[in-house]
């Protein structure tokens, strides 16, 4: 049986803010593939924040509704597969803790890095952000996963909880 890819997003570009043009839009689409064939292909791993900003701003960064991610890493944190998740409104998306730790085990992942988009711009985290992120991180404790960072994609650089001490 054939499965989809699972590194494409869930909706085309057509879902995203109309600011870039049709020559831009390719260029995104291009630079995705790149990084997801490097990642994937060549078992590279994410070795830091800002690579893995900068892939996660690639993939989340201009939708207008935010999107719940998991980037599902081995042992030695190359990157397994990315999976959207959860898409929600303008303004809040509802993970439900439970799929997290079931896609987690069906994928075999050692470690995890979880993003989130705000469609309005602010990569500040909500008091809501920090306590799903505890708890998601304590779920996993229970069957040996590392949560390695949560990343909100906003305006500008984003942000990373492991940046801030808060993993």
């Amino acid at each position: 049986m054939s499965h989809p890819n699972p590194w494409r997003v869930l909706e085309s570009d057509a879902q995203r803010r109309p600011t870039l043009s049709f020559t831009e839009r390719t260029l995104v689409a291009e630079a995705i593939d790149c990084l997801e064939r490097h990642y994937r292909v060549a078992q590279e791993a994410l070795t830091s924040p800002d690579a893995t900003r900068d892939y996660l701003k690639l993939r989340l960064y201009g939708l207008t509704y935010e999107v719940f991610a998991v980037l599902l890493l081995d042992n030695r944190h190359r990157v397994l597969r990315y999976q959207e998740l959860f898409r929600g409104t303008i303004d809040t998306a509802y993970v439900h803790p439970r799929e997290v730790v079931r896609l987690v085990i069906e994928s075999g992942a050692a470690a995890v890095i979880f993003a989130h988009n705000h469609p309005s711009g602010s990569s500040d985290p909500s008091q809501a952000d920090r306590t799903l992120t505890r708890k998601l991180q304590d779920a996993l404790a229970l069957i040996e996963v590392r949560v390695l960072d949560h990343i909100i994609v906003g305006e500008g650089r984003g942000m990373s909880f492991a940046e801030q001490g808060w993993l």
